[in-house]
């Protein structure tokens, strides 16, 4: 019997529209190396790592009448060339020109009747680099087990690891009979699956978010607690189909200074800064802003197990003090905020997601991102993923990986979203904005560098 989908999983199918693509992605900037990192390098390493992801050769086949839920089933027609492909960008190669591409890219849906990845290896890009884009649908990122293509590429070292020998045979596709004998026998044993599929084949918005909120466990506490709706804000509309991405750089030795000098946790640090961005942004549209503003952000917790390993994904709502003029008191209260959820023992420090996950950060950027589109925009303002990475180089076919920013999808209303990932001493911001309702996306990734250095401004040297 072919593997179904999760109720989840094909809700975030029966979710996705024309302005709400249900996509992660991300960016890695590489350095060349001698021998070079050219287009058949970056195809042959990926067929040598897809055993490592055999979903990344299945698609998604629905049931005829949507009387069950999908199901995944091996492509007979995959071809890695059509998801693997190259771009160049026109001299000089520039960041905003890389940027540009993210934005287009990130903008189109991914192909249903294909498997719902794509990687692009962009050359052309100035002082000897070049980049690789990933976009991977959240459907297929369920768990920390089910990684994102991006990070299966990746080594320790520039010496590549051994290719994995396997060789692929698809399996034959079912027929539409065999599709629906399958959701009968089904319907048989568990007939309440049967409403639910209908509601879905209608495609009933709210019974499927209910349906999302419902799997996510333990975001459900977060709909009983948030007290009143987030507050109003510019970053909350109607948004378009197409995209801007902008990009902030920083260090995590900065970060650990802060912490060092005023306390609290790297990630109080990173959402301090967020809301010191935020609130000079505000201020240069000209917006009202008083001591009492606030934005709201959804900001993911990976939390441990019932076995202690770590691989759920709850969220928090954090009121984030953009009215605050005091860098150090932003922190303070931000540190307040977030104090109840790092005392309960429930989250997993950043060293210990690490070694459990290796290179998990786009996984786990996923996972944020399928949380964030389970709410509306009553609930939150902006999301905020936040993920610990390796303080190690990491290399993909002898390529040295110098950066890596995370694409976080926009949910409904939302006209911003914020990854953010720790990698090698750096942390690095990337802003996934609307295109219409955040022409000046460039500018908040500048105020987020800006924000590090007020804030560093108050520590002693």
């Amino acid at each position: 019997m072919p593997d179904r989908l999760s109720a989840l999983d094909a809700s975030f199918l029966y979710l996705e529209d024309s302005t709400t693509p249900m996509h992660v992605g991300g960016v890695a900037v590489f350095r060349l190396p001698k021998a070079g990192f050219d287009y058949d390098g970056l195809v042959d390493l990926i067929e040598q790592r897809l055993s490592l992801v055999p979903r990344y050769r299945q698609k998604v086949v629905h049931v005829p009448g949507r009387l069950a839920r999908p199901v995944w089933v091996d492509d007979p027609d995959f071809d890695v060339t059509y998801h693997v492909r190259r771009s160049a960008l026109p001299k000089p190669g520039n960041d905003g020109q890389l940027h540009d591409l993210v934005a287009r890219l990130m903008s189109r849906p991914l192909d249903h009747s294909r498997p719902l990845w794509e990687i692009y290896l962009v050359e052309g890009l100035a002082r000897n680099r070049s980049a690789v884009i990933t976009k991977t649908h959240q459907a297929m990122v369920d768990h920390m087990g089910a990684p994102e293509i991006g990070q299966v590429i990746l080594d320790v070292s520039a010496t590549p690891r051994r290719p994995v020998e396997s060789l692929w045979m698809p399996q034959p596709e079912p027929s539409g009979l065999q599709l629906v004998a399958d959701a009968v026998a089904e319907v048989v044993q568990r007939p309440g699956e049967l409403v639910e599929n209908v509601r879905s084949a209608a495609v009933d918005t709210v019974a499927t978010v209910r349906k999302v909120a419902g799997a996510l466990g333990g975001l459900a506490s977060v709909v009983r607690t948030a007290a009143t709706p987030a507050p109003g804000s510019p970053l909350n509309v109607r948004i378009s189909p197409q995209r801007r991405f902008a990009v902030a750089r920083t260090r995590l030795d900065e970060f650990r200074a802060i912490r060092r000098a005023h306390g609290g946790t790297v990630n109080d640090g990173v959402l301090a800064v967020v809301s010191g961005a935020l609130r000079n942004w505000l201020l240069s549209r000209g917006e009202v802003v008083t001591a009492q503003t606030t934005m709201r952000a959804m900001a993911p917790l990976y939390v441990r197990d019932d076995d202690g390993s770590g691989s759920q994904v709850a969220a928090y709502l954090v009121d984030l003090p953009v009215g605050e003029p005091n860098p150090v008191v932003r922190l303070h209260h931000v540190g307040h905020a977030t104090r109840a959820h790092q005392e309960s023992g429930q989250q997993v420090a950043a060293q210990t997601l690490v070694k459990f996950s290796g290179f998990a950060p786009p996984t786990l950027h996923a996972l944020g991102a399928r949380a964030a589109s389970s709410f509306s925009r009553r609930l939150f303002n902006v999301v905020v993923t936040n993920v610990p990475g390796p303080q190690v180089p990491l290399y993909a076919a002898g390529a040295k990986m110098i950066e890596m920013f995370p694409v976080v999808p926009l949910a409904k209303s939302q006209a911003l979203s914020i990854g953010v990932t720790s990698y090698d001493g750096g942390v690095y911001f990337g802003l996934n904005a609307d295109r219409d309702a955040m022409s000046d996306v460039d500018v908040l990734a500048a105020m987020v560098e800006e924000s590090v250095e007020e804030l560093m401004g108050t520590v002693s040297q």
